[in-house]
């Protein structure tokens, strides 16, 4: 299966900043709660997916992809999403490594990546705290995406 698409799963997966106690032992919401849950991650997913596909530059990562592929690395990204946001979902797919391991990804390329993101959560109106939260966390990630 070509995974090349995963760039943006490879982005969303360090969202893993999932719930942590407050004052009193109170319960804070977790991240996937705060995001808007399952309906908004698939929403953000769709949005960024396409701005990955039709760039110019980045398109070329989705290349040779059936529809059958497309559907699951959309399922993918979502799945790992909310899994790692605290939801209740179970990502199965590769780890970023893997996914992306042969496919000359640049740092040009993750800077385009990370922009579309930022459009992406500008569109949805994602508030600034899970804004940071995300874009801090993908920096984590970002070894073992960007090979060149």
């Amino acid at each position: 299966m070509k995974i090349r698409a995963t760039l943006c799963l490879a982005i969303f997966i360090a969202v893993s900043l999932a719930s942590s106690a407050g004052a009193f032992g109170a319960q804070k919401k977790t991240l996937y709660q705060r995001l808007g849950g399952y309906d908004a991650i698939a929403a953000v997913t769709d949005d960024f997916i396409t701005r990955l596909a039709t760039d110019p530059e980045l398109g070329k990562f989705f290349v040779g992809l059936n529809t059958e592929s497309k559907k699951r690395v959309r399922q993918h990204v979502i799945d790992q999403l909310c899994a790692v946001t605290g939801g209740p979902c179970l990502y199965l797919g590769q780890d970023m490594k893997t996914a992306h391991r042969g496919l000359g990804i640049t740092q040009d390329d993750w800077d385009r990546a990370v922009k579309h993101l930022v459009e992406t959560l500008d569109k949805f109106k994602v508030g600034k705290q899970e804004k940071n939260e995300l874009l801090t966390a993908i920096s984590a990630l970002k070894s073992d995406i960007v090979e060149k």
